[in-house]
């Protein structure tokens, strides 16, 4: 019969350093993913917003997946996974709204140039 001995103490700052490394390794790809963000404003003051669930039944009909919409003061915030979903959802978007909507990229989305597509 084997009896374990504890861990010896000179190992156990290595073992924490290792555990990190490994917590580290692990969380890196979900740090580095970002999300593509649009917005979608009224051109004309006190216009009222699109139906959200409208929108996200005939995005998810295109075969666009969407992680979120959400209204934001005067505003409708649309999360996509990544960039390709994004632009798929301009495009849509463009044709599908009315005249009088400004559909372009969040500041805060993850794509370096800003794109701007303004249906009126």
């Amino acid at each position: 019969m084997k009896i374990y001995r504890p861990i010896p103490r000179r190992m156990l700052p290595w073992l924490a350093i290792a555990a990190l490394l490994l917590l580290a390794i692990g969380l890196t790809p979900m740090l580095l993913q970002h999300e593509s963000v649009v917005q979608i404003r009224v051109s004309h003051a006190g216009g009222p917003l699109p139906d959200g669930f409208y929108l996200y039944q005939q995005l998810t009909a295109q075969g666009i997946r969407i992680k979120s919409i959400t209204p934001s003061g005067d505003a409708l915030i649309i999360h996509f996974e990544n960039e390709e979903q994004s632009l798929a959802a301009q495009k849509v978007l463009r044709r599908l709204l009315p005249d009088g909507f400004v559909v372009a990229r969040h500041p805060d989305s993850a794509s370096a140039s800003s794109t701007m597509l303004n249906i009126s």
